[in-house]
């Protein structure tokens, strides 16, 4: 008796056939970003869509379930530039779905609360075989010792706030990395209501997470590839990044010469929203 052709390719694909492999370009991130993520300020801020993600909040889970189904052991079987990106992703995607959960009656992440709620804390994220938060993601797997040693991780992480880095317009790939966090970098680095030299006071004032996170730019960091120049302080860090902070050309210098001073700005916690 011979056997239905449906029959023999459900077996086939039963006795072994490969399965697929996990998507390292992370399209499905990727097309929902480019749908919902608007530029603004000529491409060095952005704002999101969230009412888009919201009506797209299916795709979103999905993409995210992928993430979770991979394990500990495939995960670090990868190069490092693909677990930079699965981790950035997945923390950026996280995100957006637990803003989500109160959209659109919510103002600031804090919303959720500081202690009991903390976003940041919460473990609402299943990855690499356990429950994680993001801060787990940031500071116990980018920010973790050794791991990656590159500190423009943190204009890539979307905290989901006004004074955060922006929410990349699409999403991060391992081949493409090191472009994209310097483009991120240089995005972030040029946005004056984040960075700016202060003519007046001969200083700079930028972004607290320069304050924060001071030892990710004084610790031997040479980039996630390994052969940037070595960096001993911020300043050396902004010195490289002078054109972009200041204007004119003895601004320029006075950074490039680390001849000006540096300050905080107050940090805007206020929700990266896009008018619906």
């Amino acid at each position: 008796m011979r056997m239905p052709a449906i029959f023999l390719l459900t077996a086939a694909l039963a006795a072994g056939a490969p399965a697929r492999g996990f998507d390292h370009d992370h399209a499905a991130w990727s097309a929902l970003l480019s749908r919902h993520v608007v530029l603004i300020d000529g491409g060095k801020a952005s704002q999101v869509r969230y009412d888009g993600f919201l009506r797209e909040r299916a795709a979103l889970k999905g993409y995210l379930e992928t993430l979770s189904r991979v394990s500990a052991r495939e995960f670090e079987g990868w190069n490092k530039a693909q677990r930079a990106a699965f981790l950035i992703n997945a923390y950026n995607a996280a995100t957006v779905e637990k803003i989500l959960t109160r959209y659109p009656g919510i103002g600031s992440i804090w919303d959720f609360g500081k202690v009991f709620g903390n976003p940041f804390r919460d473990r609402f994220i299943r990855l690499l075989g356990r429950p994680v938060s993001l801060d787990d993601i940031e500071h116990g797997m980018l920010r973790a010792p050794g791991a990656y040693a590159e500190p423009r991780i943190h204009f890539a992480v979307s905290c989901a706030s006004v004074g955060c880095p922006m929410l990349r317009e699409e999403a991060y790939r391992a081949e493409r990395l090191v472009r994209q966090l310097e483009e991120q970098t240089r995005r972030f680095l040029a946005d004056r209501a984040r960075n700016r030299y202060d003519p007046a006071a001969n200083r700079l004032e930028v972004s607290r997470i320069f304050d924060w996170y001071a030892a990710d730019w004084t610790s031997g960091y040479r980039g996630l590839e390994g052969n940037d120049p070595p960096l001993a302080s911020r300043e050396q860090f902004f010195a490289r990044y002078a054109d972009l902070l200041a204007d004119e050309p003895e601004h320029r210098a006075a950074v490039r010469e680390r001849r000006a001073g540096l300050a905080f700005l107050e940090y805007d916690w206020a929700l990266n929203a896009a008018r619906p």
